[in-house]
């Protein structure tokens, strides 16, 4: 007889659970996630987070987002002298770090060079210092100019592969000044290159 209760305990309390759960799910629906429409209103109001973050870092440029825009300038330039040293004659892996008119610059280097018969050999050895002479900012535009030093082997080679310049053997270090170019409202966070000051 004990058990014929237990049995009919159980069963209700499974009917009491049975009926709060519905109870429940006709209070609060059964959504599992974000409909459509909150996902779309979601990402804008992170897209515009990141766009007021992105304004705030490169209008104010402090300390430590000149930093980080360094860490960046290191890896593009040695990137750009690496691509200029390879004889496929054109730019190829620095291309996004370029403006349009430098872009064609070094390419018509490459043809020139070419044409002349000459290859290069380039070993980058390093980047000794990139500091920052000055940033400015124009409207939108924030441009940053870089005095670099660094430690390069350089050598110009004919195709009878006599030297024309530079030393296979030797370390040469080499003093450049890049200005770097960045839209403050572009959602792209990359630099260009869009300057070299001689």
């Amino acid at each position: 007889m004990s058990y014929s209760f237990e049995y009919i305990d159980i069963i209700l309390l499974a009917m009491i659970a049975g009926f709060i759960f519905l109870r429940l799910r006709g209070i609060l629906g059964k959504r599992t996630g974000f409909e459509g429409k909150a996902t779309s209103q979601l990402k804008e109001v992170l897209k515009t987070v990141n766009q007021e973050k992105n304004k705030k870092i490169n209008i104010n440029f402090d300390d430590k987002a000149q930093e980080e825009f360094l860490k960046g300038a290191k890896i593009a330039y040695e990137t750009v002298i690496t691509d200029f040293s390879d004889n496929d004659n054109k730019i190829t892996s620095s291309r996004p770090l370029l403006n349009n008119e430098i872009f064609n610059q070094f390419n018509q280097a490459l043809k020139d060079r070419s044409s002349r018969g000459h290859y290069a050999e380039i070993t980058f050895i390093g980047v000794n210092s990139a500091v920052i002479k000055e940033h400015k900012k124009i409207g939108n535009i924030l441009n940053v100019t870089v005095d670099f030093i660094a430690e390069v082997i350089t050598c110009i080679k004919d195709k009878d592969k006599k030297i024309v310049s530079g030393n296979p053997e030797k370390i040469k270090k080499i003093y450049d000044t890049w200005v770097f170019s960045r839209d403050t409202t572009s959602s792209n966070p990359n630099w260009q290159l869009v300057n070299i000051l001689t």
